[in-house]
């Protein structure tokens, strides 16, 4: 159906610039969605701040008009072989689609968009639909803690002793004996006048309310031999946006890091980040000193826990069953355990595998990216996963 819109200079509120501008929008807002997947694996991506941009090919925007076809000349003829609804005769040799060469007519318009890291979050916030930060799984703890001093009072800890005031208030008990002594007419000298209990004062500390986390996402990374530079981009790239997106949406979140080879050690957050490692791979080294550091500072009757792995899948044979292990033992004290295999080998059958068939547990969430266009769609599963149930 043709719509045919009236630009006459005699209608002078009509604005004809808002329809594009909204069309405009829309096919910027549909190239970022579809482009997230390549954004979000680039390497470049890796420790920049907020403002970095990055470039979206947008297709250009044309006004509908009419377009003249061409008259059929003479009657085509068919052989007799044609099927329904076959076109005849439709050929242009000025095209140039298929295997027939260059053409000369007029391509499509497409240009570039800028968008800052900061306005790609907000796409994936919106594209994930994500809860309110008061959600139960995201909570706080609110302790007290010391304030400011205010005052003072008999009974405290050493620590808060108010010396000054201590002496203070003997001097006016000594200067209070005197005076008694004189009323009485006693003249006595007072030579030892030792300190008393009574005399002890503290400071008063008014306690105020301190808000702390009691949620923990620990990032688990193998950094084996296995491991060769393109995956180790796409596993940091994949943490990387996933910990921008979760102290962005979430206040009060906890980070771990924790890299391995058949060795794993916990690190800080720039070493996770950016120093390369190679050697073996025990899968299950990483996910058994997470298990510890649980043990030691997160347990999981006050705290929920998070663990994300990422890995190619590759692990030493001896040590698949260790991991079996450890997967599951880790999924139990989780809250979720995202397990996210990474360009994995076409020539073996990978963890993730033996991981997806084995182990039932609801709260283990395995992901695959075989492709670095899939790592959106994995991060997306993940993470509405993670984030929305109860």
């Amino acid at each position: 159906m043709a719509i045919f819109r009236d630009n006459s200079e005699n209608i002078v509120d009509h604005d004809r610039s808002i329809e594009d501008r909204r069309r405009h929008r829309q096919l910027v807002d549909k190239s970022i969605k579809e482009n997230l997947g390549d954004i979000l694996s680039e390497e470049s991506i890796i420790g920049e701040g907020k403002n970095k941009k990055f470039k979206i090919p947008i297709r250009g925007i044309k006004e509908y008009q009419f377009v003249y076809g061409k008259n059929s000349k003479g009657v085509v003829s068919g052989t007799g072989e044609e099927k329904r609804g076959e076109k005849i005769g439709t050929d242009d040799p000025r095209a140039g689609s298929g295997n027939k060469g260059a053409g000369n007519k007029e391509g499509e318009d497409i240009y570039e968009t800028e968008i800052t890291l900061e306005e790609l979050l907000d796409y994936i916030t919106e594209d994930l639909d994500l809860p309110n930060l008061d959600r139960k799984k995201y909570s706080e703890i609110v302790t007290e803690t010391s304030g400011k001093k205010q005052g003072y009072q008999r009974y405290g800890i050493n620590p808060r002793l108010a010396k000054k005031k201590t002496v203070m208030s003997k001097i006016a008990r000594k200067q209070g004996k005197k005076r008694a002594l004189k009323e009485e007419n006693i003249d006595e000298e007072i030579e030892r006048f030792p300190f008393k209990e009574e005399d002890l004062r503290y400071y008063r500390v008014k306690k105020k309310p301190k808000r702390e986390s009691n949620a923990v996402m620990i990032f688990i990374m193998d950094v084996s031999g296995s491991m060769d530079s393109s995956k180790k981009f796409l596993a940091r790239s994949f943490f990387f946006v996933l910990s921008k997106f979760l102290r962005r949406k979430y206040n009060n979140i906890a980070f771990e890091f924790i890299s391995h080879t058949t060795v794993a050690k916990k690190v800080d957050e720039y070493e996770f980040f950016h120093k390369a490692e190679s050697g073996g791979t025990y899968i299950s080294s990483g996910l058994n000193l997470a298990l510890d550091l649980i043990k030691e500072s997160y347990s999981p009757n006050v705290w929920n826990i998070y663990p994300v792995y990422a890995s190619d899948g590759d692990n030493w044979t001896e040590d698949n069953e260790k991991a079996m292990t450890a997967v599951k033992e880790l999924s139990k004290v989780s809250n979720m355990f995202g397990y996210a295999e990474l360009l994995p080998s076409t020539y073996s059958t990978t963890m993730y595998y033996r991981f997806s068939k084995e182990i039932k547990l609801n709260n283990f969430v395995p992901v695959i990216v075989k492709e670095k266009k899939d790592l959106w769609e994995a991060l997306k599963l993940m993470l509405s996963k993670e984030l929305k149930e109860e």
